[in-house]
């Protein structure tokens, strides 16, 4: 089992709630899709991410996408296929 833990320190600014969501949690079937940047390892991260979420919620469908180079944006095509095959996306970005 992993424990992910968030190592941001306190701040003096209030956080802005994301706006895009997707209902996850009691979800009968869902499709996520988890977009590796090309970084190494980047694939192999999404993948134990993409089963620990599977054991929380089983209904969860998963698809992976690798943009192949962590320095250019993804791909209109790419991003095309994510948003007509998913209802949701986890992108892997940074070291």
């Amino acid at each position: 089992m992993f424990e992910y833990v968030n190592p941001e320190g306190q701040s003096s600014i209030e956080n802005t709630p994301y706006r895009l969501s997707a209902s996850i949690k009691g979800a009968n079937a869902i499709k996520i899709g988890f977009l590796a940047n090309g970084f190494p390892d980047s694939e192999n991260f999404l993948a134990l991410l993409a089963d620990e979420l599977s054991e929380l919620e089983p209904g969860i469908e998963k698809e992976f996408y690798n943009k192949g180079n962590a320095s250019i944006a993804a791909s209109p095509e790419l991003l095309s296929s994510i948003t007509s095959d998913c209802q949701a996306v986890v992108a892997a970005y940074g070291h």
